[in-house]
């Protein structure tokens, strides 16, 4: 296995940048020896220079290299292309880099050759929603810090499943509390920016009690914040929570078992059973039926996304 060459890949963007991080304070922290290629882009030349150019008053030399599936698609290419960076010279240290779903990591070309020994490769994927608190209890006391698991549950409703979203609130509020103790759910309400995903919860809590007012209100500050199509995301997926929230209390379950059912975390389980029992299963499948017609209104250009998401709100609201 070449020591020389490292295959970053997942859909964590924000790990992975930390990892690229790590190695550059590690080997190069000044950036003098450091190389930032996009594989597609880059010319043999300029690739062979950067590969085998020798450091500068230092022992390694570093080429983050992105995309490189990109740069070919051909077997005999992508051999070619491998067997370059595999003769790099022990001096440089190459570390590809790419966005890879869970689903086609099993299958993507680079992984197979890690498999067969070929190359270090390293995954870096996107917790789950269930696994934000947990993740965000040890990003904390990665940040030399600590957080209560309400807190972290809070946190992890508002930020999703954003991982470089919660680090940066993560160092608010440890900053806020100047490291000197946890971070408690006061704090986390007191302190962090209601990001959309927690927003969204906001939304449907107005909408649940009939206070068209201040649903329209949480939609304009989210439509300022937010590009509308991944607001738009979001909503569905709101909706679709419900929905089978909804189901599951119609069949007599209760917080519980939605949180087995659709696998979230317990404090997210617990606001998505409130919230579902706020409306009837009659108007949840209207809503959802309605969200389906605007999404296809909005995918053929027939009304813009943000009118349709203000009407939308309007109806509801009055229905």
């Amino acid at each position: 296995m070449s020591d020389s060459l490292l295959f970053l890949y997942g859909n964590d963007e924000f790990a992975i940048s930390r990892r690229l991080a790590d190695l550059q304070a590690r080997h190069d922290k000044d950036g003098m020896n450091t190389a930032r290629l996009e594989a597609r882009a880059v010319s043999d030349e300029e690739l062979n220079n950067a590969v085998n150019a020798m450091p500068f008053l230092a022992e390694k030399r570093l080429v983050f290299l992105s995309g490189p599936s990109a740069r070919t698609s051909a077997p005999a290419a992508r051999q070619k292309f491998l067997d370059f960076l595999l003769a790099a010279p022990p001096s440089t240290l190459v570390v590809m880099h790419e966005a890879v779903e869970p689903r086609e990591a099993a299958k993507h070309w680079l992984v197979k050759r890690a498999e067969k020994g070929d190359l270090k490769a390293e995954a870096f994927f996107m917790p789950r929603l269930k696994e934000m608190p947990g993740w965000i209890m040890a990003e904390a006391k990665r940040q030399k810090g600590q957080i209560e698991p309400a807190a972290a549950a809070r946190l992890a409703e508002m930020v999703g499943e954003d991982t470089r979203a919660a680090a940066q609130e993560i160092t608010k509020l440890l900053t806020y509390v100047d490291f000197a103790r946890s971070v408690t759910l006061a704090d986390v309400e007191i302190v962090s920016v209601v990001s959309a995903q927690g927003d969204v919860f906001a939304l449907v809590d107005a909408l649940g009690s009939g206070n068209g007012k201040k649903a329209q209100k949480v939609l304009h500050q989210l439509l300022e914040d937010e590009d509308a199509m991944a607001l738009w995301g979001m909503v569905i997926r709101q909706f679709r929570l419900l929905l089978q929230a909804r189901e599951i209390i119609e069949a007599r379950g209760g917080s519980l078992q939605v949180q087995q059912a659709l696998g979230l975390h317990e404090f997210v389980a617990g606001k998505v059973t409130e919230q579902a029992r706020r409306f009837s299963l009659s108007v949840l499948e209207a809503i959802y039926h309605k969200l389906l017609e605007i999404d296809e209104g909005a995918k053929t250009s027939q009304v813009p996304l943000d009118l349709a998401l203000d009407t939308l709100i309007v109806e509801l609201a009055n229905r």
